[in-house]
């Protein structure tokens, strides 16, 4: 008899006007608020958290002994550095075949025109474009034991990748060139002799690294590049053109002795002889991605088919646990390829068959891009997030400093 009385020591007053406001509602709506709740307690259980910080920023790498300044990630176990996430895709060229087996031959790049949606290429048709391109450039005479290296001067869009992917199915090097540059440092690049490693890793050498053929997108860097070269005698033997280009280009290249070719043509060159892929090895030299020559000159960083998928792997490992990349994601592609942070991100999509679409070639439709791509991945730097920032709120203007951000969310299969 005495729990009652007990009981009455937990009621709460204000449950009595509760009770006599649900009295007063109806059926369905007691039921709609119920849903409510429900969905309410869904989204709360399910939403999107906060990425866990894997390490402390203030300590991210430790000193090496030897007192030699040689540091390593936290993140390392055991002090061994790792080389590969897949063990099927240990070379870029052996990295793309996978996202061909994984996405089932499913879409890879994309772009747009202005006011049309995204059409995609599969990765098969990119794999043939591939072997189109460097079955034309052997026909011209490179190789992967003699002239190797190839320019690449080219916003970022599907010719591109296409191209550095003709390279590395064949052994080939590219050699990323941007505007910003100059016309000295570009002409400096061209015929510049750099050092190269052997398939052995055994020997460094002295070897021309001089540049006979250059891919670009518009006949303006073409037009760039003959003002470069300014006279006959040069390393450049022709420039492919992605673009239309005008008779006025082709009598001034002639005066060069240089030959300027659609790449459509040079893509049906390759398609008449293709030739059986050169897979490259994890040793052996990728691309060579010159500096902005601010203290000098500039300098070429030798990256080989190892360095690349190291790098690759770290961005895999690092981000395994909270949003590992998936056959449905898609990446909005408007960073700068020359620069090695796009190019890392390209490898980690198109290892796992996702998506590349790219931006119409200017930074000011971007968010038009973004609305009709859609991308779950989408890198970000400093100045596009505070320029987004003050569109959203210009009394927030400068609000983000961020070294670079990762937006992502895998969408449903």
């Amino acid at each position: 008899m005495q729990t009652p009385e007990a009981l009455k020591q937990f009621w709460i007053p204000e449950l009595d006007n509760i009770q006599h406001f649900l009295g007063g509602m109806s059926g369905n709506a007691l039921v709609g608020m119920g849903v409510l709740v429900a969905l309410t307690t869904y989204w709360l259980a399910s939403r999107h958290r906060a990425v866990k910080q894997r390490v402390d920023f203030s300590r991210q790498s430790v000193e090496l002994p030897g007192g030699e300044g040689i540091r390593r990630s936290v993140l390392v176990e055991n002090d061994q550095l790792i080389t590969h996430y897949y063990d099927d895709a240990r070379t870029f060229y052996e990295l793309f075949l996978r996202g061909l087996r994984e996405s089932n031959n499913g879409p890879c790049l994309g772009s747009r025109k202005l006011n049309h949606p995204y059409e995609w290429q599969s990765y098969q048709e990119v794999a043939d474009r591939a072997k189109h391109i460097g079955s034309a450039l052997l026909n011209k005479g490179h190789s992967h034991t003699g002239d190797k290296f190839i320019g690449i001067f080219s916003l970022n869009r599907p010719e591109w990748t296409i191209s550095e992917l003709a390279c590395y199915t064949y052994s080939l090097v590219a050699v990323p060139l941007y505007d910003t540059l100059g016309r000295e440092a570009i002409g400096y690049i061209i015929d510049k002799e750099t050092l190269a490693r052997s398939r052995s890793l055994s020997t460094v050498r002295s070897v021309p690294a001089t540049i006979s053929t250059l891919i670009c997108d518009l006949p303006e860097k073409a037009w760039m590049v003959l003002d470069c070269i300014n006279g006959k005698g040069k390393s450049v033997k022709r420039i492919v053109i992605m673009g239309p280009f005008q008779s006025e280009l082709v009598e001034r290249a002639e005066e060069c002795d240089i030959e300027i070719i659609s790449f459509e043509d040079f893509e049906a060159l390759g398609q008449d002889t293709v030739m059986e892929p050169v897979p490259p090895a994890p040793e052996d030299l990728a691309l060579v991605c010159f500096t902005s020559g601010t203290t000098g000159k500039p300098k070429g960083a030798m990256l080989t088919h190892g360095n690349i998928i190291a790098n690759t792997a770290a961005f895999l490992k690092l981000t395994e646990k909270d949003c590992m990349l998936c056959v449905h994601d898609i990446h909005i592609s408007y960073l700068p390829l020359a620069h090695m942070l796009e190019r890392v991100i390209h490898g980690v999509v198109l290892v796992h068959g996702g998506r590349v679409g790219f931006f119409q070639g200017d930074i000011r439709l971007l968010m038009d891009d973004l609305q009709t791509l859609k991308p779950t991945v989408f890198p970000m730097v400093p100045r596009l997030l505070n320029r987004m920032c003050d569109k959203v709120s210009p009394r927030r203007s400068g609000a983000f400093v961020w070294i670079f951000g990762l937006v992502r969310g895998c969408p449903e299969s």
